[in-house]
This record gives structure tokens, C-alpha cells and sequence, in this order.
């Protein structure tokens, strides 16, 4: 079980690093003028599902309450 743990901590934290990664590409394509609309709407999307990735790993984490 504690390995299970801190795997998945592990992956949140490799997930962060490319969100943010995804994020500072995404400002400086904005931030140059000129892009790919097609390669910015790819970048969004990868973005995107990597916010609901961690959001599905990080409710693994949460312990389950029963009401």
C-alpha cells in the first residue's frame, strides 16, 4: 500500500513538472506573436488532460469517508 502511495506521489510530481512546463511553452508562444494556432490548441489540450490526470491521482491519495 505504501509503495502504491508513493508511486502515485511520484507521478503527481513528474505530472506537475510538465504542466508547468506545457504552461511556460504555451506564455511563450503567446508572448512571441507569431504560432501555429494548431500546435497552441495541441499544447492547451495536452495541458488540459494532464490537469485532469492529476486531479484523478491526486482524490487516490484522499482517504475515503464513509457517511
Amino acid at each position: 500500500m505504501d509503495l502504491e502511495i508513493e508511486a502515485i506521489k511520484a507521478k503527481i510530481t513528474q505530472l506537475k513538472a510538465e504542466h508547468r512546463s506545457l504552461d511556460e511553452d504555451i506564455r511563450r508562444l503567446e508572448e512571441g506573436g507569431s504560432f501555429n494556432p494548431i500546435e497552441m490548441q495541441r499544447l492547451k489540450r495536452r495541458k488540459l488532460a494532464l490537469k485532469d490526470l492529476l486531479a484523478r491521482l491526486e482524490s487516490k491519495l484522499l482517504p475515503d469517508i464513509i457517511a
